[in-house]
């Protein structure tokens, strides 16, 4: 029933036909894991092959990716530290749609604040409507078409919890019941027609240590279909009806600094890696409804905030110390590093044996997925101010949000 319903969101939210553009509905794309199918990518990001096709400038600042829909892409601020906007833009021209907005700020911890006191999740769309989660514990339905709020959901308010120290940053995940958020202290699904909290795992108070970073992820583990999330402490399967938890690991790391996304790898494992902790694939084992987890193998290698992208059971992950390594996931041995350090952050995108990543510093490169060496093919600026946002890619089309505008890229050449 599960990989039923999954399926079906998964063809609504993307290409309905052939002749439909395809889109970019939520966190990763697609299928939540960084991996487009399509045309082969070229060989150049130069100016001929690729060229701009609009800009939109003067946006506040954010850390939310680009949705892109069949006809507009949707995108969030802050403006004046006070206001949370998200606004749909036509997806051809680049002119505003529509525009809603509601009042959102907080003021991160001082050794945070490098990272901006902004909205930092990035929205989902079910071909409906959006769900966008904001800074202050706060997820809002918004209809697609008209922008229109259909209702709110204040975490602080329903479970009377205290406000997250790094705000809301779970990017949401959403089937055709449900809103899945790590938000309030815990792991919460929320009806996705009302708003209502269907239940509640995982809890953890809220405040320092709660409203964890990383974002679930749909996976059919053991033999079972579940949602997999990784929380302040620890690596979980939940059931997604009731919100059981299946199984769970405790996951290490500095001040439960657990941000990236886990990476589910064939039936029964789950790649992950932590900043001040290590980089491991979990295996979860299944035998008359119990549960049994242990590391397949461990890599001491510090992942930071960066969710790997796998290709041909190879992770690249750019880890704390700013080196991309390339990791074999069937032993957990590394197949190379590189000397070269890049930036704190990488988005990245693979399509067949190439991989686009966006770093923080505005530069996006074009990488051959090669477990033999680092290969790298071209690389362009193609920002002025930090993309800390998930780079979005849509066929020929390359959405990037940096923190000051939205540019709409296409590739023209082969």
């Amino acid at each position: 029933m599960h990989a039923t319903r999954a399926l079906a969101v998964l063809l609504f939210c993307s290409a309905a036909s052939a002749a439909d553009p395809i889109t970019w509905p939520q966190w990763r794309g697609p299928t939540r894991d960084g991996v487009v199918t399509g045309p082969a990518w070229p060989d150049k990001l130069d100016g001929d092959t690729l060229k701009q096709l609009w800009r939109v400038d003067k946006l506040g600042p954010s850390y939310s990716g680009p949705i892109v829909a069949k006809d507009r892409v949707f995108v969030t601020q802050t403006v004046d530290k006070k206001t949370e906007v998200v606004t749909a833009y036509d997806r051809k021209t680049g002119k505003e749609v529509w525009k809603a907005s509601w009042e959102g700020s907080i003021t991160v911890p001082f050794y945070a604040a490098k990272n901006g006191s902004w909205i930092r999740s990035t929205p989902a769309f079910d071909g409906k409507t959006l769900f966008v989660a904001g800074i202050k514990d706060l997820l809002v339905a918004v209809d697609g078409e008209t922008g229109k709020e259909v209702w709110r959901l204040d975490f602080v308010k329903e479970f009377d919890t205290p406000p997250p120290e790094f705000g809301f940053v779970c990017s949401p995940l959403v089937d055709d019941t449900g809103v899945y958020v790590q938000a309030g202290g815990a792991f919460v699904k929320a009806d996705k027609k009302t708003g209502k909290v269907l239940w509640r795992a995982l809890k953890d108070g809220g405040g320092m240590m709660g409203s964890a970073f990383s974002s679930p992820v749909f996976a059919k583990i053991a033999g079972t279909d579940q949602v997999v999330v990784q929380t302040r402490t620890k690596l979980a399967g939940v059931d997604r009806d009731t919100g059981k938890e299946l199984w769970a690991k405790e996951i290490p790391s500095f001040r439960g600094m657990n941000i990236l996304t886990p990476v589910p790898v064939g039936d029964d494992g789950v790649f992950t890696s932590t900043y001040g902790g290590n980089t491991r694939l979990l295996r979860v084992t299944s035998a008359g409804g119990k549960y049994d987890t242990s590391d397949a193998w461990a890599l001491k290698y510090e992942g930071n905030m960066s969710t790997p992208v796998v290709v041909s059971g190879h992770a690249y992950v750019l880890g704390k110390d700013k080196r991309l390594l390339c990791v074999y996931l069937r032993t957990g041995k590394e197949a190379w590093g590189t000397d070269e350090r890049f930036g704190d952050y990488w988005s990245l995108v693979a399509n067949r044996d190439k991989i686009l990543a966006l770093d923080n510093r505005g530069l996006l490169y074009l990488l051959r997925a090669n477990p033999k060496e680092f290969d790298p093919i071209d690389k362009r600026k193609v920002a002025e101010s930090d993309t800390w946002a998930h780079l979005a890619v849509c066929g020929e089309e390359v959405f990037v949000r940096d923190l000051t505008g939205l540019t709409a890229w296409r590739w023209t050449g082969k």
